[in-house]
């Protein structure tokens, strides 16, 4: 593990970041959102699915 090499490319990194605007952060949110959101209908679906199929459900 070479510790310059590592920081310099850290600080590369770190320089060539920067701070989203308001609307790629609107649009970021969303779409996580969106996912988080389509995820949990997938797991609600599953549960619904196994609650109604007889001697598997919980």
């Amino acid at each position: 593990m070479d510790v310059p090499y590592d920081l310099n490319s850290y600080i590369r990194v770190l320089k060539l970041a920067s701070t989203p605007t308001w609307g790629e952060f609107i649009q970021v949110s969303k779409i996580a959102g969106a996912g988080i959101l389509l995820v949990g209908f997938i797991g609600f679906l599953i549960f619904a699915i196994m609650s109604l199929l007889p001697g598997v459900g919980v």
